[in-house]
């Protein structure tokens, strides 16, 4: 299993390079003078040519690409992510207050995912063709179709306008983090359901299952030490898929209920073109991302070794 994680790892540090270098090229050639998003951000209105200059040379845009490049890397690899371009100050502390704000959000949406397809997933495979399991196939169909920044207006109307139950933007009080939560939490439940589902009743179709039964193994025995492993296998991985869907949705959903999380940072560092806090950001998620898929390949080989074996 060793040359197997090592090959992992090796993937692993590959993506999140390709990720950063990608940022950077993409940054850098983006059309528009950087300068001068970063000068009227910074003084909040139309500088002169001479000030434009001295925050292009203060931000590293006369010197080149490769000289920029190198000039940040060379920082990055010691942990350095560098100062904004515009309000000056360090990035990595702003990064992790808004850090701060998105982790909780993210839990608590894969929670309400988790708590809603599990239930559903497990009634839904109890008879499958049935009532039950029609509906909760057309529940999740139709939880799936439905993009997040709909979903977060539907909600905001209902609940926060027409009943007037919960806030909607901002992040005071921990009742601000519901309507964000359920948001993303439908969505993941949605596309768990289906996955959970499908594995459960995979499982259970095993030809030596009913050898097991005929020797006495109790019907709890045979879900715990043979259905439960197989089944969860594929939830493991969709949950990696899952991430994606969470990283990309938190940002778009953070910025309609007006959360200061990663999700406005990013998008007023790229209005404003500071490119140490988009690098920052996308630097992250890629980091947060390849960690968490790392993890479940690395714990998927754990309960099926012959998983990255030669022939498997």
């Amino acid at each position: 299993m060793t040359p197997g994680i090592l090959g992992l790892l090796l993937r692993a540090i590959v993506v999140v390079s390709g990720a950063a270098i990608a940022t950077f090229v993409l940054l850098w050639n983006a059309p528009g003078d950087p300068a001068f998003a970063i000068a009227v951000a910074r003084y909040n209105t139309i500088v002169p040519t001479d000030v434009l200059d001295q925050v292009r040379a203060e931000a590293g845009l006369d010197a080149g690409f490769w000289p920029a490049f190198r000039a940040w890397i060379g920082p990055l690899l010691v942990g350095d992510f560098g100062r904004s371009s515009v309000t000056g100050r360090a990035v990595w502390p702003d990064l992790v207050r808004a850090l701060g704000y998105t982790a909780p959000l993210a839990l608590a949406a894969l929670m309400i995912g988790l708590s809603i397809a599990f239930p559903l997933a497990c009634l839904a495979a109890k008879k499958p063709g049935g009532v039950l399991d029609r509906c909760a196939v057309a529940i999740a169909s139709v939880g799936a179709a439905i993009p997040p920044y709909w979903l977060g207006l539907l909600l905001i109307l209902l609940f926060a306008v027409q009943l007037a139950w919960v806030p909607a933007m901002g992040a005071r009080t921990a009742a601000h983090i519901i309507l964000p939560a359920l948001t993303l939490g439908l969505g993941v439940a949605a596309a768990l359901t289906r996955i959970i589902r499908s594995g459960i009743l995979e499982a259970r179709g095993q030809g030596f299952l009913p050898a097991f039964t005929r020797r006495g193994v109790s019907r709890r025995s045979i879900a715990r030490d043979h259905v439960a492993p197989h089944a969860a296998i594929p939830v493991v991985t969709v949950l990696g898929l899952e991430l994606a869907f969470l990283l990309e949705g938190l940002l778009m959903v953070e910025v309609i209920f007006g959360r200061p999380g990663l999700g406005g940072f990013l998008v007023h560092a790229i209005e404003t073109r500071d490119f140490p806090r988009v690098q920052a950001v996308v630097l992250l998620t890629a980091l947060i991302f390849v960690f968490v898929n790392l993890a479940i390949d690395i714990f998927c080989r754990v309960l099926d070794p012959r998983i990255g074996e030669p022939g498997a």
